[in-house]
């Protein structure tokens, strides 16, 4: 076959394999302040879903944010989400942060549908670590069937405001009770000489083993530059430089039973922070 024709024939299966790829990334949602470690004093904050070339602003919707919150550093917990205008959808949402210290912003949205046909379901299932879904479609040899799903997504983000305070910096070690949650064990504005961040998935409140957790550098967002399974008390360690900002997400499924609409119920996690430089 000469070169060009070669290169036509193959053409389909790479853009077939850039497609499974996107539709399994357009899922990842975080959260994006203008600046993660911004002034005391108005805070931007973008939603975004996708990577690459398939990013793109999600919007502060009315109709899918259930929660939306920012827990301060001395505990305190302001709601957001009473600042979106009902029946609106707006790039940005702006607020203020004055306490010194860490603080969380915390995001979970209602439930959407996905139906994907069967080989991008199963492979999309493989790319995100779904191990529920694939041993679930295994055992009852629905693997050739199309994979229904209700997914819903949960974000966080640490904002620093002013210097970094180890009295203060413990806070964010304690997980908000997000179902599908990240949670640092050491606060990433902390000092650490060695550049490792240990991070705890835990799912409905206990540690989730065997989970797929990525680390996405935001600066070049294609794909993520390391990932691990989470061991047996839900822990990964990641080498994380500081400096850029950086996206760490996990997936995780669990079967429905008798539901009409879907045979999986997929939660989406996320925890963003980032630097100067």
């Amino acid at each position: 076959m000469p070169p060009r024709m070669k290169s036509l024939a193959l053409r389909p299966l790479a853009l077939a394999a850039l497609a499974l790829s996107t539709a399994a990334a357009a899922h990842d949602l975080w959260l994006q302040p203008a600046s993660y470690r911004p002034a005391s004093g108005v805070v931007p904050l973008s939603i975004f879903v996708g990577h690459g070339s398939a990013r793109e602003n999600w919007g502060v919707r009315s109709d899918r944010i259930l929660l939306l919150r920012n827990v301060a550093p001395n505990g305190g917990v302001v709601d957001l989400r009473r600042l979106i205008r009902p029946g609106t959808a707006a790039p940005t949402l702006s607020f203020r942060l004055s306490v010194p210290g860490t603080h969380q912003l915390a995001m979970q949205s209602n439930h959407a549908e996905s139906n994907l046909p069967a080989v991008r379901f199963n492979d999309y299932a493989k790319e995100e670590g779904l191990t529920p879904a694939l041993r679930a479609r295994a055992a009852a040899g629905r693997e050739g069937t199309p994979g229904r799903e209700i997914y819903s997504r949960r974000a966080k983000a640490l904002v620093q405001i002013g210097p970094y305070d180890p009295r203060t910096g413990t806070a964010v070690l304690r997980p908000l009770g997000l179902s599908l949650e990240i949670v640092p064990l050491r606060n990433p504005y902390a000092p650490r000489p060695d550049g490792r961040l240990p991070l705890r998935v835990l799912w409905k409140g206990r540690p989730l083993a065997g989970a797929l957790v990525k680390l996405t550098n935001l600066d070049a967002d294609e794909r993520p530059v390391a990932t691990r399974r989470s061991d047996r008390v839900g822990l990964a360690m990641f080498a994380v430089p500081q400096r850029g900002k950086w996206l760490v997400n996990v997936v995780w499924t669990e079967s429905l039973s008798g539901n009409p609409r879907a045979e999986f119920d997929t939660t989406f996690s996320s925890l963003t922070f980032g630097y100067p430089g």
